[in-house]
């Protein structure tokens, strides 16, 4: 049996907090394992575990930046999704490889160890199936395996058009599915869990889920284990037909017909009430933040000091991927509060409480229960993921670790990732990805392809 690889700190992030001289071991199968002592491979002075990210829609990595014109009238998130569907429906299987391989290398050298893919683009434009009818959802697996990512694949539900139930649109007809062959698609990909590999299930929204098939999907067998998302409250203009058509509004809605706990993930939750803020903290579900997302769209604020003060849980994501970086999605979840309140260190909840700290902490614990992992944290059972601060950086000279995280999210943009561990090996040393020049040329090629039409 192979011996464990045994590693040390000046300062490691265990257990929501700075251990000095810390040490831990890794078996062979990438595994923390608690220390047995003996002599330690030193590592770095800052080392913390690697983020979740929990919300992704791989393709828009390769569409960022191209929908920043204006348009002919007021833009919105709903003229934003027509240039979305234009590009979608230029990517198959090969192309989406392509991009989500690029997108996950970059996510390692931002700090995110684990992605949740949020994954609709399931069949040919033209709505027909491919083969194997799960064909997509594999090229997401194996470019997560190429990048080595850890993957939460949350394959979609998506039926209907609005709350009034109209048909799918004709650029909506690849997202579609019945119950049954979304159900089959979801044992299909089952089949591929490891310990890398996590499968849940996705409602894109209320409004493209119909209340019976909502029902009927979370009675299924297959839906009584992993992690559970949906996209929820994202714009006004969704709470005012979620009103006019269903009664309620959409999270007052969700848990009148759902037993919402902790295996949900809230995405977006960003317009809510006092009373539907306190209901999700007090349920366990992850309230999903992709704040520099919800920036470039012109969503609004998610309320943070109240879901705070009440004990939520939330995680962070880089959805449409305009920015990949769990610094700017944190940075930019605090800065919205200050421009918001015109007051400072909003996270920050009690005296002394360190903001990066408090960020860092929760985005770890929810980011790990959203992805359908019962660890955040690098401790005997949970995977090797870990990330190394560059103490060589200026931007880290004179910090100690009541500074260091505060330093890191808050002073600059300089990539201070310098090393980052998966699963016990090492993707990332000295700031490069082992495979980044492929995996980028491949990716080149691709969105050249797509241009061309």
């Amino acid at each position: 049996m192979n011996e464990p690889s045994l590693y040390k700190a000046a300062w490691l992030w265990r257990e929501g907090g700075w251990s000095t001289d810390a040490g831990f071991a890794v078996d062979a199968s990438g595994t923390v394992r608690d220390d047995p002592g003996g002599n330690a491979e030193s590592i770095g002075r800052w080392v913390l575990p690697g983020m979740p990210n929990l919300h992704s829609h791989a393709f828009q990595r390769a569409m960022a930046g191209l929908a920043e014109r204006r348009g002919g009238s007021a833009d919105s998130f709903w003229s934003w999704r027509e240039t979305m569907y234009g590009f979608a429906a230029a990517i198959g299987p090969e192309a989406l490889q392509a991009i989500a391989a690029q997108l996950y290398v970059e996510m390692l050298k931002a700090g995110y160890t684990r992605v949740c893919e949020f994954h609709y683009l399931h069949h040919r434009p033209d709505g027909t199936p491919y083969a194997p009818p799960e064909a997509m959802s594999l090229a997401l697996i194996e470019a997560a395996r190429e990048a080595g990512i850890g993957l939460t694949l949350l394959p979609v539900l998506y039926m209907s058009g609005g709350f009034d139930g109209r048909p799918l649109s004709t650029r909506q007809q690849r997202f579609g599915h019945d119950v049954d062959s979304y159900l089959r698609l979801l044992d299909a990909l089952r089949a591929h869990e490891d310990d890398d590999l996590r499968v849940g299930i996705a409602l894109h929204s209320l409004r493209a889920v119909p209340e019976a098939a909502l029902r009927e999907v979370l009675a299924s067998e297959l839906a009584q284990v992993g992690p559970i998302h949906i996209h929820i409250a994202e714009q006004i203009g969704e709470v005012q037909d979620c009103l006019a058509i269903r009664g309620a509004r959409p999270v007052e809605w969700l848990f009148d017909h759902a037993d919402v706990d902790a295996r949900w993930c809230l995405v977006h939750a960003t317009h809510l009430t006092e009373a539907e803020t306190a209901q999700i903290a007090r349920s366990g579900a992850v309230a999903g933040l992709c704040p520099t997302t919800e920036a470039n769209l012109g969503d609004g604020l998610f309320p943070l000091a109240a879901y705070l003060d009440a004990g939520g849980a939330l995680g962070i994501g880089s959805d449409s991927h305009i920015s990949v970086s769990p610094v700017e999605e944190l940075r930019w979840l605090e800065y919205g509060q200050r421009l918001q309140t015109r007051r400072r260190n909003i996270a920050a909840r009690h005296p002394d409480d360190s903001v990066g700290e408090t960020l860092w902490r929760a985005a770890l614990a929810g980011g790990a229960r959203a992805s359908g992992l019962p660890l955040g944290a690098l401790r005997a059972g949970a995977r090797a993921d870990l990330i190394v601060l560059d103490d060589n950086s200026p931007l880290l000279a004179v910090r100690d670790e009541a500074s260091v995280l505060d330093s890191w999210l808050f002073a600059g943009n300089t990539p201070l990732v310098r090393d980052v561990m998966r699963a016990g090996q090492w993707v990332v040393r000295d700031f490069r990805h082992h495979d980044e020049e492929r995996i980028a040329t491949r990716y080149r090629a691709a969105v050249q392809r797509i241009a061309a039409g």
